[in-house]
């Protein structure tokens, strides 16, 4: 008798689980492989150890380094994802299905560990400038700051992506610093599990920073306070059940939902069956339908399309459907798994009865449904189904009914309502994550994507330019958001940056500008700054102090360095050169080049010799404010605006640091022409 393991949880720093419960199938067999753990999970313990062991050390950390254990975390998964994989078939999914879930889940803590690295300050103070001047004197200002929560964020994931679901909330909530409890739904928490225990015994995060709930949530919610979080995926339903929780609302906790969805296609009306669009649309339908087995939050729900192409679109989408081949990932030739289990076998069955009625079937389990492989009959397949709805603005099921799985509907719209029917037809949906235009067109783009975005937290435009990149109608990506309105649950994930913002706490910060610096570790103009008689320049990272600041000899600018500059740049803009043409202008003269006004003001606060000073790769905000006429004397103040420890080293081992100054160039009147940040690297000592 083949052994059943019972899974466990992590909770206060240690897994538990011995006596068996709910059994859990393979989706391909049927046959259980492995049990939930009866023990009941102390929720006041994983909240205590969260608050008092990990929440300390994650704020010992800053931004920077949280970035950098994330990148480390990143390798050391890629380095095993093999076991992932030989997991990850019990659950119905091909090779392919599992790439999306584990390469594109620890592609996401890279992704994260990267935008981290490039646009989060080295503390964990993250400065939402620029501050703004709120007395006409100078003295009192203001601005926005956000920092850690100091709280827990609770992730509760749904059955279809047990590692992608679980990363791509983890990487932002551990990037603000927020310790994590994951809980995957239950019929594959295996794969989330194995993936937890990968992490636990990687010893990369600090204790505590992750933990795991194998079952049921028991009185988790009704322990979390206002500095928590809660994140949801998965049914309308019970995301309706949990945001209404109690002491969540009681509490003011945070709640994001990303719910299911019937997320649309629309083919426009311009595009013809031999047209390379067409062809991008039925591949990127069945993609959809058979991706995941169609169990995929971003499936392709409702293909909508003109009336005078449905037949030739449901020729196309017949003929590829009949060549997908289902059963056992394992087996050759197969390219649709499963459905993750036998319950979501019988509840697709009971919805896709709901939409087939009235409404007819243009391919489904009638087509020579025979799924390959050994030992299959007990597994939770299911036939790839298309509909056709003839009457899509009296026919409520279709935009109503989801069936959660590889099943999707044919909708019709008419000539005479045009694209403007279509994303009517669209937004009957109630709110989606994704939906995609299918249009050569720019015009039909640009009447009809503003209707969409109402609709759909994101819009793909299909055509054969984007075709060459495109990553597809179903795939949320990191820097991009992912959620959408209504059905889809309002809320927001990816998104970059902003991700982490979302497990943030903003404040508005109000006083002088030297205080303002001071905590926001970022120089604010207006803010005392240090001179000392060693150029700024000439400083090591290390030795580097936000503030430290140099002001300039002057330069008078001459005709000669316009009419140089302009020979040297080939910038003879009559501005410039045209005394008869400028005076008539609001200037009334010539002026300068305002790139040489920013060439002129390196020169005078650039230390030319070798030193630590390695590069400057950048320029930020970029204003002339005023002109600079012939006869002007200009000069700059430089003042070290900001450090970021990026923790890099060069070839021969030495360290680097990216610091931001900030320029300001006045003339002769004290008056500012031109501002701006410079980024460089700099040198560390060791």
């Amino acid at each position: 008798m083949t052994h059943v393991a019972t899974l466990q949880s992590l909770i206060g720093g240690r897994w538990i689980g011995s006596q068996a419960s709910a059994p859990l199938h393979s989706a391909i067999t049927g046959k259980v492989m492995f049990h939930t753990h009866a023990e009941r999970i102390d929720f006041d313990e994983a909240i205590v150890y969260a608050r008092k062991t990990a929440v300390p050390a994650l704020m010992a950390m800053d931004f920077q380094t949280r970035a950098a254990s994330l990148k480390a975390l990143a390798m050391y998964l890629m380095e095993r994802k093999e076991a992932l994989y030989a997991i990850s078939q019990h659950t119905g999914a091909t090779r392919a299905d599992s790439w999306v879930d584990i390469e594109g889940g620890i592609g996401t803590l890279f992704a994260f560990a990267s935008m981290g690295s490039r646009e989060l300050p080295s503390s964990n103070v993250l400065h939402e400038g620029p501050a703004i001047a709120l007395g006409k004197r100078g003295g009192f200002a203001g601005t926005h700051i956000m920092v850690p929560r100091g709280g827990v964020a609770v992730h509760i994931n749904a059955f279809n992506f047990p590692i992608w679901g679980l990363l791509e909330k983890f990487a932002p909530s551990y990037l603000a610093a927020m310790p994590c409890i994951g809980k995957p739904a239950s019929a594959t928490s295996y794969l989330t599990e194995a993936l937890v225990r990968m992490i636990e015994q990687s010893g990369i995060l600090p204790p505590g920073a992750l933990q795991l709930v194998i079952g049921s949530t028991g009185d988790l919610l009704d322990r979390l306070r206002g500095d928590d979080v809660v994140t949801f995926t998965g049914s309308a339903d019970t995301a309706l059940k949990l945001r209404t929780n109690p002491n969540l609302m009681r509490n003011s906790v945070p709640f994001t939902a990303e719910a299911d969805s019937l997320n649309c296609a629309i083919l426009a009306p311009d595009i013809a069956p031999d047209d390379p669009e067409f062809e991008l649309f039925v591949k990127e339908v069945v993609r959809e339908m058979t991706g995941k087995s169609g169990q995929k939050c971003t499936a392709i729900r409702r293909v909508i399309v003109p009336e005078n192409r449905v037949d030739a679109l449901a020729e196309r989408l017949r003929e590829r459907l009949s060549k997908v081949v289902v059963g056992d990932p394992q087996a050759e030739g197969v390219r649709m798994g499963a459905l993750a289990s036998l319950d979501q076998q019988r509840d697709v069955a009971e919805r896709l009865a709901l939409l087939a009625a009235g409404n007819e079937v243009v391919f489904g389990a009638a087509d020579g449904f025979h799924p390959v492989g050994d030992d299959v009959a007990g597994g939770a397949f299911f036939a790839p189904t298309l509909l056709l709805c003839r009457d899509g603005a009296n026919n409520a099921a279709v935009h109503d009914v989801e069936a959660f799985g590889p099943v999707s509907t044919m909708i019709t719209y008419s000539a005479a309502g045009g694209i403007d029917e279509a994303v009517q037809l669209a937004a009957r949906g109630k709110g989606s994550l994704v939906s995609t235009l299918c249009t050569r067109d720019p015009r039909i783009a640009a009447r009809a994507v503003p209707g969409l975005a109402a609709f759909h937290g994101r819009v793909l435009v299909l055509e054969r330019e984007a075709a060459v990149d495109s990553t597809g109608h179903g795939a949320p990506l990191p820097q991009l958001k992912h959620g959408g309105p209504g059905r889809a649950g309002g809320g927001e994930e990816l998104g970059g940056v902003r991700a982490v913002r979302h497990f943030l706490q903003r404040a508005a910060l109000q006083g002088s500008p030297t205080m303002l610096a001071a905590v926001t570790g970022e120089y604010v103009r207006g803010a005392a700054v240090q001179e000392s008689p060693i150029h700024p320049f000439r400083k090591h990272f290390e030795e580097l102090q936000m503030g430290d600041s140099l002001l300039t000899h002057r330069r008078t600018v001459t005709e000669a360095d316009i009419v140089n500059f302009g020979g040297v740049s080939g910038d003879y803009f009559y501005m410039h050169f045209d005394e008869i043409a400028a005076r008539d202008t609001q200037f009334g003269k010539r002026i300068a080049h305002g790139y040489f006004v920013l060439s002129a003001a390196a020169g005078l606060f650039v230390s030319p010799a070798p030193g630590p000073v390695l590069a400057n790769y950048g320029l930020d905000n970029l204003r002339f404010v005023a002109p600079v006429a012939i006869g002007d004397t200009i000069r700059a103040r430089l003042t070290c605006k900001r450090k970021v420890d990026r923790q890099r080293v060069d070839d021969k081992g030495i360290g680097q640091g990216v610091v931001a100054w900030d320029v300001q160039v006045t003339n002769q009147h004290e008056e500012l022409v031109a501002s701006y940040d410079i980024l460089t690297l700099v040198m560390k000592q060791h």
